[in-house]
């Protein structure tokens, strides 16, 4: 395959991104109401099945998997988006279980806070349990506990203690001191998306032996089109 072909069938994935957005919206609508949870209080849920996803797999920072995984996923998301809870819960599972879980991929989450400052915050706090190896099991279940965008909840430091809690940090203090140094590496990730053309959460890049650097693939509209954009970047 040629770098014209190659760029060109990547750049498809990015299509239909629209229709993604509100295929995935319908499905957490649905998800909502039928969990019976307002979400964004620290009664939590989805705890369980966050961390059986994620158990066993190795965590250092942000990234998720081996870190000599030869292609790497890397998410840009605001954690008050619901589209990018509703990928996390539909989409991302899949590739976690398996390519993820065979060593052929590692996915890398990188905060874009576009919905309001209050992700700004959240953010850091992810980024916080991230230095203690807890970072994607913060954003997964973060995401599982979501409230109304920008109605106060995001950067609430109840909220975020019981989400790093239900992700299993251990040294809440230590955690408490780092997240109130990290904002800058927030808005770090989210210059760097902007830079990368992206308006939108969640979006997506790749790199890899097959890609030209950090390639975007935007949001790709199904799990068959991101494992091709994976496939395409091996």
């Amino acid at each position: 395959m040629t770098d014209a072909e190659r760029r060109g069938r990547l750049l498809q994935f990015a299509a239909g991104a629209a229709f993604l957005a509100l295929a995935v919206v319908l499905v957490l609508i649905v998800i909502n109401a039928s969990s019976g949870g307002d979400g964004g209080d620290t009664k939590l849920e989805g705890a369980a099945p966050v961390n059986q996803l994620l158990a066993g797999l190795p965590q250092k920072g942000m990234t998720l998997g081996d870190p000599k995984a030869p292609v790497e996923l890397v998410e840009f998301g605001d954690l008050q988006c619901p589209v990018c809870a509703a990928y996390s819960e539909e989409i991302l599972p899949s590739i976690i279980e398996n390519q993820v879980n065979n060593g052929q991929v590692r996915i890398d989450f990188r905060n874009f806070t576009i919905i309001s400052q209050e992700s700004v915050p959240a953010g850091a706090a992810a980024l916080a349990a991230g230095k203690q190896g807890r970072g994607w099991n913060f954003v997964e279940l973060f995401y599982r506990n979501q409230g109304s965008e920008a109605s106060g909840y995001a950067d609430d430091d109840a909220f975020l203690e019981s989400v790093a809690r239900g992700a299993g940090v251990k040294n809440l203090a230590k955690w408490n001191a780092e997240r109130a140094k990290l904002t800058p590496e927030v808005e770090k990730t989210t210059e760097e998306a902007r830079s990368l053309g992206f308006d939108g959460t969640p979006s997506f890049a790749v790199k890899g032996p097959g890609a030209g650097g950090l390639e975007p693939i935007g949001t790709p509209r199904s799990l068959e089109d991101l494992e091709a954009a994976l496939e395409a970047a091996e």
